[in-house]
């Protein structure tokens, strides 16, 4: 069996190494628009694979189920809702992002405020990257495949510390290789490859959990059980004791969707790279529609999982991998282990391809060195990113222990998502706010948040609010302070939005039908599941 396992986990593998390498050998990655922007030839299928993948990773694949497997079908948020943040990207942000020819988020405080406040946003990235992000990613990436191959059986390797360490550096080393010597073409085009992959294994999965649970006698079949033995897991509406509740879905919840899918550089910065505003248009929604499939393989497993393994005493952040072990075939589980192993390159390479594009370009280029080339500015990205990969790859072993790493993770991110939404929001819809409203908003921002997590008494506050309830209140708070001082100090001039030139903004024509109709589904999903 281990044989068999690691044969076809082996063999997809190398096939998407091989593929990627086949397809992006010739490109431009010496300059940087080449190499941070793949050039901006991204077309519409590149952007939204690439969107999709980096968004996933073991710590959703795993954590999302884990929080099905404990509250079903409420926890769907997370995918359904960022449907609407994707529409907003489309219709609001890209045409902006676009205009402005920018690399980095940062860029546009630049243009629309100053360099400081530049400054002070791709400070808060790098940091929230380099402690946050990066050292989760391998973290959980590490520990889903120990289980998911049977690493223990695999090496030999007895000691849990050792064999941790091995597969963190392993995995850390392949996913530098893909960022950091083939830029941004060859992340996209590795993520869509195992894009491709990952759905497939996913639907594998719920196929022959949903067999599992009729005992074989079809999938409908189990589908039927489950909604008869289980209903309250199948209810979109979340209670008050749940992680998401209901209400929460249009304060805290919708912003953190926002930010994530509008302002976050690991993601957008694909977008950025569309070779028009209708290619970039066109892969936003392209993979909204694929998140309204993501209850399908991210949160259904965890509720099949509920209905076998309730009884067995199983862990909601074991139930995953117990369920891809028990169901799946062996030379399907090296498949999906593959798959997985896809994922954590993919939200790993991102990561790190954003943070050297954000250095070099916003650090190297905008502070140390103004007159360096652009050999310069890509190799400079290339030594801060195996730096970056060799601190990440040594702080993510010590993550071991932590009670629940997803969780944490969403508490980490809200502290800085909600400041550079406030701060990039009020930016583009208003012409008079001046720079030092958006300093004092970036700064304070991350303050608050974190005082009222972890600085007594205000951290009183998100458990008598809801957490996420706290943060869209410190939203209201930091968007109604810079629109004060915008009033009260104005900028000498009003902004002017100029257009580069960059690509071509003619939008594309089916964009304003296809996110009415995408925002229409999301209402139908929660209608037909809604039990109040």
């Amino acid at each position: 069996m281990h044989a068999l396992t690691l044969a076809s986990f082996l063999f997809f593998t190398g096939l998407v190494a091989f593929i990627t390498w086949r397809l992006t050998r010739r490109d431009d990655h010496s300059s940087t628009s080449g190499y941070f922007l793949a050039g901006r030839t991204l077309t519409f299928p590149l952007i939204a694979g690439s969107l999709l993948m980096t968004n996933l990773s073991t710590e959703q694949m795993v954590g999302l189920n884990g929080a099905a497997f404990a509250d079903g079908l409420s926890v769907m948020a997370w995918e359904v809702v960022a449907v609407i943040a994707l529409v907003a990207l489309a219709l609001f942000f890209l045409p902006r992002f676009l205009k402005s020819g920018i690399a980095t988020l940062p860029q546009l405080l630049e243009i629309r405020f100053d360099r400081g406040t530049q400054l002070i946003c791709n400070i808060i990235f790098l940091i929230a990257y380099a402690v946050i992000l990066l050292p989760i990613i391998l973290y959980s990436g590490a520990m889903g495949l120990q289980g998911m191959l049977d690493l223990e059986g695999l090496t030999g390797i007895q000691s849990p510390t050792v064999l941790l360490w091995l597969t963190v550096w392993v995995v850390g080393i392949i996913g530098s290789i893909y960022a950091l010597f083939g830029g941004l073409r060859t992340v996209a085009v590795s993520d869509t490859l195992n894009g491709v992959g990952l759905l497939i294994g996913g639907f594998v999965i719920v196929y022959f959990g949903l067999q599992a649970v009729s005992d074989g006698s079809g999938v409908l079949e189990g589908w039927n059980i489950l909604k008869e033995s289980d209903p309250e897991k199948l209810n979109s509406i979340g209670g008050a004791e749940q992680q998401v509740p209901f209400f929460t879905l249009f304060t805290g919840v919708f912003l953190i969707n926002v930010f994530y899918w509008t302002t976050n550089q690991q993601i957008i910065q694909r977008t950025f790279a569309a070779r028009t505003l209708a290619e970039g248009q066109k892969g936003v929604l392209l993979t909204g529609f694929l998140k309204l499939l993501g209850p399908l393989y991210l949160v259904l497993p965890g509720i099949i999982a509920y209905h076998l393994y309730a009884d067995q005493g199983v862990r909601a952040d074991e139930a995953y991998g117990q369920l891809v072990f028990n169901v799946l075939p062996p030379y399907l589980t090296g498949f999906f282990a593959a798959v997985m192993v896809g994922a954590i390159l993919s939200s790993f390479n991102s990561a790190l391809n954003s943070t050297t594009t954000i250095f070099s370009l916003g650090i190297y280029k905008g502070v140390l060195k103004k007159d360096a080339s652009e050999e310069q500015v890509v190799k400079s990205g290339k030594v801060f990113g195996w730096i970056m990969a060799a601190v990440t790859m040594t702080i993510a072993p010590l993550l071991a222990g932590q009670e629940s790493l997803f969780g944490y993770l969403q508490k980490m991110n809200a502290i800085y998502f909600i400041p550079i939404l406030a701060v990039v929001v009020v930016g583009l819809l208003t012409r008079w706010v001046p720079p030092m409203a958006a300093k004092i908003a970036l700064v304070g921002g991350c303050l608050l948040i974190a005082a009222g997590y972890f600085v007594p008494p205000f951290d009183k506050l998100p458990v008598i609010m809801h957490e996420f309830h706290f943060v869209a209140l410190v939203f209201v708070l930091l968007v109604a302070m810079m629109l004060l001082i915008g009033r009260l100090r104005p900028r000498e001039s009003a902004w002017v939005h100029e257009d580069v030139q960059a690509v071509d903004l003619t939008p594309w024509k089916g964009a304003v039908p296809v996110g009415v109709v995408l925002v229409l589904l999301v209402v139908i999903i929660y209608a037909v599941f809604a039990d109040f």
